[in-house]
C-alpha cells in the first residue's frame, strides 16, 4: 500500500471513529487513483471516489477527511439526480455551497479552494441555485462527473465557466460505453477501496437516467441507515443532523397536502332531518353543504417574497372553490396590516394588494388573537411563513396548518414543507 493510500485509509478510519455518520457514507465509496489529465483534485460519479495523487499528498490528514466526506455527501444527498433542468455550472456551485458549511460545522478542516459563503449556511442546493449568476467567477474544488453539460455534450469550454474536466471530452465520448465504464465497474466491485488500485483510472462516463434512478434509491437507503446508526450512537446532531432529518421526511408536494387538508375539513354531509308535512311523511336524505370558514395568515416580515405570496394565494384560490371555502386573509409581521383583512367567497377571486407594509419582526400572535375576537367560527387556519417568530403560548382549538419555507420547527399544528 502506497503512502497516499495509507493516508486515505487513515483519514477514513478517523471519520468512522469520530464522525460515524460521515464515516459510514465514505465507506460506500471505493477509492480510485485517477489520471491527472482529467482529475486535478478529487471527483465522484456517485459510484466511486477519484483522487489526484499530488493533490492528496499536499493535504493534511484533516483536510483529507474533508474531501472524503465532501464527495460522500454529494452522493448521499443525491446531487447527481436532483439537477433536472438546471444549468450544470450553477448547480455544481450550489451543491458545494450547501455541503461545505455542514462539514465546517462538524469541525472538519476545508481543503484549499473549498467554497464557503456564510449567507448560504443552512440552505439546500435548490435554495442556493437561484442566487448563483452565470457570470459568477466561482469554481468548485472538486469535479462532479456524474453528468455532462446539456449545452456542451462534447466537453468543450463554454461561457458559463463550467469545468470542462467535469464533462467527458470528445475523445472519451467516441470510446465504446463499456470500455469507458471499466473504472467505475472496478470501483463498484472493490468493497473496501484499500487494496492496490489501477494507476491513472480513466474518466468514467456520465450516469444514464436508469443509473441515476438506481443510485438515488441506493444512496437514500445508505443515508437513512447511516443516520439511524449515528442517532443510536448519540453522534448525530447540529445543522447536519437537522438537514438530514429534513431530507429523510416524506417529500409529498405541498399543494397536494394542502388540498387534502382543505377538502377533508370541508363540512359536507347528508341531512336526515324531517321535511315539511306538505312534502309527505317520508324521511329521505338530502345533501347538506356548509361553507368552510378559512383564515389565511401571510408572514410579511421580509422572508417571504411578494411573488411567493402570489403563488401561494393562487393555489388557495384553486382549492377554495372545490372545498366551498370562505377565505379571510390577514397579513402580519409584528402586527396586522392596517388595510386588511381581505375577504373572498368561494366564487370570488382572492386578490392581494400591490404591496404590503411589512419587513419588521415576526409575531404570529396577532393573527390568532384576531380570530379569537371574531364572533364567527373558524374551521381552519393556514399560515404561510418561515416559522421564525413568536408563537402563541397555547395551541388553539381550531386546526392549524403551517406552510413552512425553510427548516424551522413549529410547537404545534400540522407542518407542510414548501418544497
Amino acid at each position: 500500500m502506497s503512502e497516499i493510500e495509507t493516508k486515505l485509509s487513515a483519514a477514513r478510519t478517523r471519520l468512522i471513529l469520530d464522525k460515524p455518520f460521515l464515516g459510514a457514507l465514505v465507506l460506500r465509496l471505493p477509492m480510485l487513483k485517477a489520471a491527472p489529465a482529467w482529475c486535478q483534485t478529487t471527483a465522484t460519479d456517485a459510484r466511486a471516489f477519484y483522487y489526484n495523487v499530488d493533490f492528496i499528498d499536499a493535504l493534511t490528514l484533516e483536510q483529507t477527511q474533508f474531501v472524503l466526506a465532501h464527495e460522500a455527501l454529494h452522493c448521499a444527498l443525491s446531487h447527481f439526480a436532483r439537477r433536472m433542468h438546471r444549468d450544470k455550472y450553477r448547480w455544481d456551485i450550489a451543491c458545494d455551497l450547501a455541503i461545505n458549511p455542514l462539514l465546517i460545522a462538524e469541525q472538519l478542516e476545508p481543503c484549499p479552494g473549498a467554497l464557503h459563503l456564510v449567507e448560504f449556511e443552512g440552505m439546500t442546493a435548490e435554495e442556493i441555485y437561484p442566487c448563483i449568476a452565470e457570470s459568477d467567477q466561482m469554481n468548485t474544488h472538486d469535479h462532479h462527473i456524474y453528468d455532462q453539460d446539456d449545452s456542451n455534450p462534447d466537453g468543450s469550454p463554454d461561457s458559463s465557466g463550467s469545468h470542462p474536466q467535469d464533462r467527458p471530452t470528445a475523445r472519451s465520448a467516441d470510446r465504446p460505453r463499456q470500455q469507458q465504464a471499466e473504472p467505475a465497474a472496478s470501483a463498484a466491485n472493490t468493497s473496501s477501496g484499500s487494496g492496490r488500485l489501477p494507476t491513472g483510472a480513466r474518466q468514467p462516463t456520465p450516469l444514464s437516467p436508469a443509473e441515476k434512478e438506481q443510485l438515488a434509491v441506493q444512496w437514500t437507503q445508505r443515508l437513512a441507515g447511516a443516520h439511524q446508526q449515528a442517532m443510536q450512537a448519540g453522534k448525530m446532531g447540529g445543522e447536519l443532523g437537522r438537514m438530514i432529518g429534513h431530507l429523510l421526511q416524506p417529500q409529498i408536494p405541498w399543494r397536494m397536502l394542502l388540498a387534502q387538508y382543505m377538502t377533508a375539513t370541508a363540512r359536507e354531509d347528508y341531512n336526515w332531518a324531517r321535511p315539511s308535512h306538505r312534502e309527505g311523511d317520508a324521511i329521505l336524505p338530502s345533501l347538506r353543504s356548509n361553507e368552510l370558514k378559512v383564515v389565511v395568515g401571510l408572514d410579511t416580515s421580509g422572508s417571504i417574497s411578494h411573488e411567493e405570496m402570489r403563488q401561494f394565494i393562487s393555489e388557495i384560490d384553486a382549492i377554495k372553490g372545490q372545498a366551498n371555502a370562505h377565505i379571510t386573509l390577514l397579513a402580519c409581521d409584528a402586527a396586522l396590516a392596517a388595510d386588511g383583512p381581505w375577504i373572498a367567497e368561494p366564487w370570488e377571486q382572492l386578490q392581494l394588494p400591490h404591496a404590503f407594509k411589512g419587513g419588521g419582526d415576526t409575531d404570529f400572535r396577532p393573527v390568532f388573537e384576531w380570530v379569537a375576537q371574531q364572533d364567527t367560527h373558524c374551521d381552519l387556519l393556514i399560515y404561510f411563513t418561515d416559522a421564525q417568530g413568536d408563537f402563541p403560548p397555547h395551541e388553539p382549538a381550531m386546526p392549524v396548518i403551517w406552510l413552512i419555507k425553510g427548516k424551522a420547527e413549529i410547537p404545534w399544528g400540522q407542518r407542510i414543507q414548501l418544497n
